[in-house]
């Protein structure tokens, strides 16, 4: 998406984008709102201390984010020494199949090259969709051997892309 301007988030826009990724974690369905992690999802500034903010802004509104980790931080809970992982990847469901979510990962592949990765590794939910057809139209694969499991019984799909 050509108008889509990424960048990296600024401190007064953390409350915005915690809300945006609450909101679509929660009301999308994916965990509830009493859960811990919703919690974790709104504290974008404790996640700024330890990894990239980016966020995705059309026509000056921000309509998405995504926070990106370098191994061996707190956020990378799978990430190799050569790999970079991205995690809470949000978009605004008013602008859904516009092409942001792609926008953002297409830049966090581009960071990674940029940077000399091998690769960028993800964990996701079987029950985000698009998100998933975003991951693998891009070229990510699932490499089910890492699969994470964050609670007993609960194993977060992991999915990774490596550069030629």
């Amino acid at each position: 998406m050509d108008n889509v301007i990424i960048r990296a988030a600024s401190p007064e826009q953390y409350d915005e984008i915690g809300a945006l990724t609450v909101e679509v974690y929660v009301d999308g369905g994916f965990i509830p709102e009493t859960s811990p992690y919703a919690a974790e999802l709104g504290d974008t500034a404790n996640r700024a201390a330890s990894a990239d903010i980016l966020v995705a802004e059309l026509d000056g509104r921000i309509v998405g984010s995504v926070t990106v980790a370098r191994p061996g931080t707190i956020y990378a809970r799978l990430a190799a020494p050569d790999e970079i992982e991205f995690r809470m990847l949000a978009v605004d469901k008013s602008v859904r199949g516009r092409g942001v979510g792609t926008t953002l990962v297409r830049h966090v592949l581009a960071l990674a090259a940029a940077e000399g990765f091998r690769g960028v590794v993800i964990t996701t939910m079987d029950q985000m969709v698009d998100a998933r057809r975003i991951y693998e139209r891009l070229g990510f694969v699932r490499v089910p051997e890492r699969d994470s499991e964050v609670a007993p019984g609960f194993v977060l799909p992991t999915l990774e892309y490596r550069f030629s």
